[in-house]
């Protein structure tokens, strides 16, 4: 029996492909920039609501605990009421929370809104894939991924700059109001969002359980650079919450962890072994700022040092697509970890040497396995599930590909302060290698 989506995917014209991946890659980037951005803003936040640097980088850390925690929950809630309803969802959420953040008082307002801003940028990443996925195939379908990950990781590696521009002109509060933006993008996606799902009901336990076990495995990589309570809380939650995540699906297999997807061996490798791509992204959106803010350079300085990565992050499509068909998104995977790698290489001399130069050629280098592996992962997991759990076999890779991205910038953070950024960034280099030992056994199997 064919689905109305993988009927749309198979006669839907190629012409706006280009157009919807580019647009719902403008939303990933607006996702993005809720961090990149906001990053810059630390310095002069931190004075205005009387709270030191430790505490002003909590601003960052739980926005993206938010953003990984929440992806899978969005993914799920689309394989049943289709993607219209949750991804404006999502949109009102974050724009609420980037609007009552421009707004705080106080600090604890801001944390708050954080939260929230962050819960709502979590339906993008899913279900941005999610429309691609079910709306196209073949060759457009990789180009349409490779796209989406271009135009997101364009936009946020052009968020130290603009942030850097919006704060110098009209202050910090500013910087925190741009995902609102993304509420703009929706008249021009709305047709191409699916209301068509299965109409069952979502398994609500299911889903808290997997949301607070995700977040304990989030605090837990994050911990190094924010102290043994946050460690402690992490590992309760992870402790606890994996035994229960395992009794519930056993009591409720078609639950909100479908067995079929968390028994598929290609997700669960695939999705583990792509997550090392973010650390490695995410490790360099923070380390050459912070390289560089210490040498005295202004925010939006090191922004126009980041312009070359976002001009690579929108050619690398034209790569992408075709690398896809060529090899096949498992083997794409690999390559991307290994230039995931040797960016890191590269970044670590250039911090040993303080080089703006090579620290510019380790994140441009990241920026274009960033801009292969998400694509990538999205393709091996679409074709691995059936379309009635896609969206949430999207969800939980997207959950763990973002873990990974807490794991990269919770390193830096951790290892830099007493070892130095060479250190940290060395020992990152690492983590891809270790994702292509995980994902050998889908190579072997998988077809060129």
């Amino acid at each position: 029996m064919t689905s109305p989506a993988s009927e749309t995917g198979t006669t839907e014209s190629t012409d706006d492909s280009r157009r919807i991946s580019m647009l719902l890659g403008l939303l990933f980037g607006l996702a993005g920039m809720g961090s990149s951005s906001a990053a810059v803003t630390l310095p002069l936040l931190g004075p205005d609501l009387g709270v030191d640097a430790g505490l002003a980088a909590w601003t960052i850390s739980l926005y993206v605990l938010m953003l990984a925690v929440t992806t899978a929950l969005y993914g799920r809630i689309s394989d049943l009421v289709g993607v219209r309803a949750p991804l404006l969802a999502g949109l009102v959420l974050m724009s609420i929370g980037a609007l009552v953040a421009a707004l705080a008082p106080t600090f604890e307002v801001l944390l708050g809104a954080r939260l929230v801003q962050g819960a709502g940028a979590a339906a993008v990443p899913t279900l941005g894939v999610a429309v691609l996925s079910a709306r196209y195939n073949g060759e457009v379908r990789g180009l349409a991924f490779g796209r989406l990950a271009g135009t997101a990781a364009a936009v946020s590696c052009l968020g130290p700059l603009i942030g850097g521009l919006v704060e110098a002109s009209f202050g910090w509060r500013a910087v925190m109001a741009l995902p609102i933006v993304g509420a703009l993008v929706v008249p021009f996606l709305w047709r191409a969002l699916s209301t068509d799902g299965s109409g069952a009901r979502l398994d609500v336990v299911g889903a808290v359980l997997v949301a607070l076990t995700a977040a304990g495995m989030v605090l837990l990589v994050q911990s190094p650079s924010a102290g043994l309570l946050v460690a402690a809380i992490g590992a309760a939650l992870l402790v606890l919450g994996v035994p229960a995540v395992r009794a519930t699906v056993r009591r409720r297999p078609d639950g909100f962890l479908p067995v079929e997807v968390i028994r598929n061996a290609t997700v669960v490798r695939s999705a583990i072994g792509a997550a090392a791509v973010p650390a490695s992204w995410f490790a360099m959106l923070i380390a050459l700022p912070a390289v560089l803010l210490s040498e005295g350079w202004e925010a939006w300085q090191v922004g126009l040092a980041m312009v070359p990565s976002a001009v690579v992050a929108l050619l690398v499509p034209q790569v992408t697509g075709p690398l896809l068909i060529r090899i096949g998104p498992g083997r794409a995977l690999a390559v991307a970890g290994l230039v995931a790698s040797g960016a890191l290489l590269v970044a670590t001399a250039g911090a040993h040497w303080v080089s703006a130069p090579v620290l510019v050629v380790g994140i441009i280098l990241v920026t274009f396995a960033f801009g292969l592996g998400q694509p990538a992962l999205s393709a091996v997991v679409g074709d691995a599930v059936p379309h009635e759990v896609r969206g949430v076999a999207l969800g939980v890779s997207t959950l763990l590909f973002l873990i990974g991205g807490s794991i990269g910038s919770a390193v830096v953070a951790g290892i830099s302060g007493p070892l130095g950024m060479p250190t940290a960034l060395l020992v990152l280099a690492a983590l891809p290698l270790l994702g292509l030992v995980v994902l050998a056994p889908t190579l072997r199997t998988a077809p060129a």
